[in-house]
């Protein structure tokens, strides 16, 4: 249903133009109250990006929170999955402590999120929608795809305690190549170790090169078992499916991989990756697959997701003038 486009603002006009195209896709709309148990939030707390919650008792004296994330509340409600894959999206407002001004702050979000029996198709096609997302948004947009399961598996290979993970984890993720040195050294990692994690630092850009990298540093070294290599080398693998499926869509050019895009490994595994728009400082989507989650929260199905910060990308002048559709 075509609208007057003198009614509604630019953001406005992104988030239907991002409805209409999930749901061309097979994606049906999601919808949760402002708010939900405290106890969702309090059990995941460190899945958000903050633990300030916004909090209430209700009448019966439960207690409530408003809504800082939809993914928990998603996963909670899809209880009985089996062999199927249920393909959702929604826009929701969610109410977190805003970076900026430090201050909780409404965020309208509009993401989709694959439940059940997700395959290397169902990946690649919602890598393909995160890219056709930002091409809604941005006439010059980057997504930058990574696979935690390579960080992973290279940790377990190194016998490293949680905290040098996670040091280390934080160092990959802002590109620190000499604090990565430094936390090596503390950790007594060998120098042949030290260099392969660094490589994950200084190794990003053109798919193709990256991988023909990977496949070097990781399958034909002598530091790692056979079985090592076959886990590296799914790993890899399921890098170069992802690229495959850009280049059949004619969306290549957008795709560069990079391992400073992480996310907290207790949640998520696998393919990872954030969109970026020009000029604009932060990345305005996110995503990933969230096996470790499903399991958390007693799952035996697979996940993957992401979700667009809309309010993220200023005046969205590209939308100047156009007409929206509504898809309800």
């Amino acid at each position: 249903m075509k609208v007057n486009k003198n009614i509604f603002s630019n953001k406005e006009k992104a988030m239907f133009a991002l409805r209409s195209l999930y749901a061309s896709h097979g994606f049906s709309m999601y919808r949760m109250s402002k708010f939900e148990e405290f106890e969702l939030y309090a059990s995941n707390m460190d899945f958000l990006d903050s633990g300030q919650i916004i909090t209430f008792t209700d009448t019966d004296g439960m207690l409530m929170a408003l809504k800082p994330d939809v993914t928990l509340s998603i996963v909670k409600n899809n209880r009985h999955i089996g062999n199927r894959i249920i393909k959702l999206f929604y826009n929701e407002n969610i109410y977190r402590v805003s970076p900026k001004t430090h201050y909780f702050k409404e965020i309208m979000q509009v993401g989709l999120e694959c439940l059940g029996a997700v395959d290397d198709e169902c990946i690649s096609e919602v890598l393909l929608l995160a890219a056709e997302s930002m091409n809604v948004l941005s006439d010059d947009a980057k997504l930058d795809v990574s696979n935690l399961d390579i960080l992973t598996q290279l940790f377990e290979s190194c016998n490293i305690s949680r905290e040098t993970e996670e040091q280390l984890t934080m160092c990959i993720s802002s590109k620190n190549a000499h604090g990565l040195e430094r936390v090596c050294r503390s950790a007594d990692l060998g120098p042949a170790k030290a260099e392969l994690l660094k490589t994950l630092v200084t190794t990003y850009g053109n798919p193709d090169e990256v991988i023909q990298k990977l496949e070097a540093e990781f399958l034909e070294n002598s530091l790692f078992s056979f079985e090592e290599k076959v886990s590296f080398g799914k790993s890899i693998s399921a890098l170069k499916k992802v690229v495959e499926a850009f280049k059949r869509a004619g969306l290549e050019d957008m795709l560069n991989i990079d391992f400073s895009v992480v996310s907290d490994l207790k949640y998520y595994n696998g393919i990872i990756f954030k969109g970026f728009a020009a000029g604009i400082p932060d990345g305005v989507l996110s995503g990933g697959q969230y096996d470790k989650l499903m399991k958390r929260m007693k799952r035996t199905s697979r996940a993957i997701g992401f979700g667009v910060y809309i309010d993220s990308m200023g005046k969205l002048s590209k939308f100047d003038g156009e007409e929206v559709e509504i898809v309800d």
